[in-house]
């Protein structure tokens, strides 16, 4: 099994994601990544930020881009090979995000598919966007 190669993506094709940002997932997140930043762990502090609250990480956030690209579009097989995000808002912990990739634009010569990557909250209000450059799987590549 493989995902969609490049002859059979168009630009405008889309997938979207949903996902609920627990408090675990932000503990889970920080224990792996490393990044302590007492924003995101520590309700006193964060109380204290101009967020009034914690705040869930960014790359939490723009991690899930990855979801969407290597199980949905382009799916299995695809290796990511770029990502620029900008961080537009806050995500806070109980926020629904729906992370959409949108093709851009399809280079056949060189195997590469740009993507349009953004988050919104449950509000409909950004919260990360920015594009993504993958390579998706070859029509010959591994089939499970």
């Amino acid at each position: 099994m493989h995902g969609l190669n490049i002859d059979q993506m168009h630009v405008g094709q889309y997938a979207v994601l949903e996902k609920t940002i627990t408090d675990a997932d932000v503990y889970i997140f920080a224990g792996v990544t490393g990044d302590m930043n007492p924003v995101h762990l520590d309700d006193l502090y964060a109380s204290c930020s101009i967020f009034q609250q914690r705040i869930v990480h960014g790359g939490l956030v723009a991690s899930l881009f990855s979801t969407v690209l290597g199980t949905t579009l382009p799916g299995i097989g695809t290796i990511y090979l770029k990502q620029e995000s900008k961080f537009v808002k806050p995500v806070f912990i109980g926020d629904t995000v729906q992370i959409k990739v949108e093709v851009k634009e399809l280079n056949f010569e060189k195997n590469r598919v740009t993507l349009l990557t953004t988050a919104t909250n449950q509000n409909g209000d950004k919260v990360v966007v920015g594009e993504a450059v993958v390579m998706p799987p070859k029509e010959e590549g591994l089939h499970v």
